[in-house]
């Protein structure tokens, strides 16, 4: 799969019931999804599936989780939200 996103990158939903929520990757589904979660509603354990065109990237990645997910190591929800929290301070600064 050729896709866009990085492994915890911030991303918003551009279509569907969340529209214009703020949610992490946490992986990739066969050859078309992306699982996505928000640390609350989408947990880490029950990802939601997303296509990626419905989807747009925030431009920031957080490098620790990032390497916890490279290298197969359980994240805990609070960091999800947590690094979300951080991208929405830094939106909050510009």
């Amino acid at each position: 799969m050729d896709c866009p996103y990085r492994l915890a990158e911030v991303v918003i939903s551009t279509a569907g019931r969340d529209q214009g929520k703020y949610y992490l990757v946490v992986g990739y589904e066969h050859d078309r999804y992306v699982l996505i979660a928000d640390g609350d509603k989408k947990r880490f354990e029950h990802p939601k599936r997303k296509n990626p065109k419905h989807l747009r990237s925030a431009c920031f990645v957080n490098e620790e989780i990032s390497i916890w997910l490279a290298n197969g190591k359980r994240i805990r929800n609070e960091d999800i939200k947590r690094a979300i929290q951080d991208y929405e301070k830094i939106e909050e600064a510009n």
